[in-house]
């Protein structure tokens, strides 16, 4: 064994396609005690984290992990999202390696560009639904959606409009973790710490029928969580709202699919005072759903459109804001500059990973897939699971998917009989997915999968083999703790 855990010997090297010998050559319990001693994990109990020590991932193929202990995973969460392709495509990594090699980096400042920068804002242009023609990169998701608050504004202000800069979120909306990406979400556990959110962010409901649709039928309830756009638009005062920002469907709020009514609504409702729409589509984005975009797939029109993850499978960190030609058209015209950017906006390096990846998408056809093959495959193999006693509801939605733990069900789904908070079913049953070869996330008692596009139908069915197996251990231990 190398005296530096961290140091893979030449044997590793060599043996990069054996996880069995790969994995023998980690000492986990040194990694653990390094990361305790120096690494804040994001999103992190660090005295938690500290007491029991993190997992450690060393290797990917395809839609599986394996960890330090050579235990084999089938990754349900395409790592945070993001992982559309896969794990281990060589090609993005020799593409990235090719741009290392001739232009590591060079900045977008001072009137200058790259090669790779160019191509990509081309083709994203391409992709993207009608009317984005430009596009401004950042580093991330959260990034974007900083840019997306200060470009509203800006654009008003241009307009003339100085007062028009408050924007309408949702609760529970998840549109990242920096200053101004938690304002415009909507958890309580962030905005609870650092005094958020900061002002000119205001929120409404979600369209979570399963919270609040009581009573309605799914298409009355859309309409009805759609009004609350409005209703706060007359209570901020029309001629002070600037845009309203949204994810198409809601990801880290636990997969949470609008009714059909919802968008088609919202739409109406932006057009009719004339507040600009920001989709938020860092999860959605890139075939996620079954569209390049997800909001051509719930038909609607939005001027900006924020995108992150599935843009380079996560290889490497890229993100921006699609900018459509209502607002892009203002910003060049009316001329000054727009004192926002960072020193990684349209990263080289970055740029040629995505090129690739887009490539890797359209040449093996996966959004298509998603669409018309796996995608329904999904949602029918998903909905199998409705029939074990813990499964309350399930929903999905092309690669995304989620399913509620109950105690007990009911007649209908707004019937059914939730368990105590305070017992983290939620938490329980992620333990048995994780200990099992499964990694499925808890939001919650809501239990959620969002896996690589590249699945296959034969491994959708392993995956909801898996997911019904840790779903009897979780049943089993609860029975035993009196909880059912």
């Amino acid at each position: 064994m190398s005296s530096n855990p961290l140091a893979p010997s030449a044997a590793l090297v060599a043996s990069v396609k054996s996880a069995a010998t790969r994995n023998e050559l980690f000492d986990t319990a040194a990694i653990q005690k390094l990361d305790s001693a120096h690494y804040l994990h994001p999103f992190t109990d660090f005295k938690q984290l500290n007491e029991n020590g993190a997992r450690v991932m060393v290797r990917g193929e395809g839609i599986y992990l394996w960890d330090s202990q050579g235990k084999k995973v089938l990754d349900g969460m395409s790592g945070l999202w993001c992982v559309n392709v896969g794990y281990g495509r060589t090609s993005i990594s020799e593409a990235v390696y090719r741009q290392m090699e001739t232009l590591p980096f060079y900045n977008s400042f001072f009137n200058t560009t790259n090669v790779p920068a160019v191509q990509l804002a081309t083709k994203l242009a391409e992709i993207a639904p009608p009317g984005f023609q430009h596009v401004f990169f950042t580093g991330s998701g959260s990034e974007g959606n900083d840019t997306n608050l200060r470009m509203v504004r800006r654009y008003w202000d241009l307009m003339g409009y100085q007062e028009r800069h408050t924007i309408i979120s949702r609760h529970n909306a998840y549109h990242g973790s920096t200053v101004a990406g938690a304002s415009l979400g909507g958890m309580d556990g962030m905005h609870a710490q650092g005094g958020l959110p900061i002002p000119g962010i205001v929120h409404i409901g979600q369209p979570n029928y399963l919270e609040a649709g009581q009573g309605m039928t799914e298409d009355e309830f859309g309409l009805k969580a759609a009004s609350w756009l409005e209703d706060k638009i007359l209570e901020v005062g029309a001629d002070k709202v600037a845009a309203f920002i949204g994810e198409p469907v809601q990801g880290a709020g636990g997969v949470i699919i609008p009714p059909a009514t919802y968008w088609p609504e919202i739409q109406r409702i932006c057009d009719k005072y004339g507040i600009l729409l920001i989709a938020d589509e860092v999860i959605c984005g890139f075939g996620r759903l079954g569209k390049w975009f997800a909001s051509e797939l719930f038909g609607i029109r939005p001027d900006l459109i924020t995108f992150a993850k599935g843009v380079t499978s996560g290889y490497v960190p890229l993100g921006g804001v699609l900018v459509g030609d209502r607002v892009a058209k203002v910003l060049i015209e009316k001329g000054g500059d727009f004192n926002h950017g960072f020193t990684y906006s349209g990263h080289p390096v970055a740029c040629a990973a995505a090129l690739e990846n887009i490539r890797i998408i359209e040449a093996e056809q996966l959004v298509q897939r998603v669409d018309e093959d796996t995608g329904p495959y999904l949602k029918q193999r998903f909905a199998t699971l409705g029939d074990h006693p813990l499964v309350g509801y399930t929903s999905s939605c092309g690669f995304v998917a989620g399913l509620n733990l109950v105690r007990s069900k009911g007649a209908t789904v707004h019937e059914n009989v939730a368990f105590d908070e305070a017992l983290s079913v939620g938490m329980v049953c992620r333990g048995y997915m994780f200990n099992n070869g499964m990694i499925m996330r808890a939001v919650g008692d809501r239990m959620i999968i969002a896996p690589p596009l590249v699945m296959t139908r034969a491994q959708i069915d392993e995956m909801v083999a898996l997911i019904r197996h840790c779903l009897d251990l979780t049943y089993e231990d609860i029975k035993q703790r009196g909880w059912v």
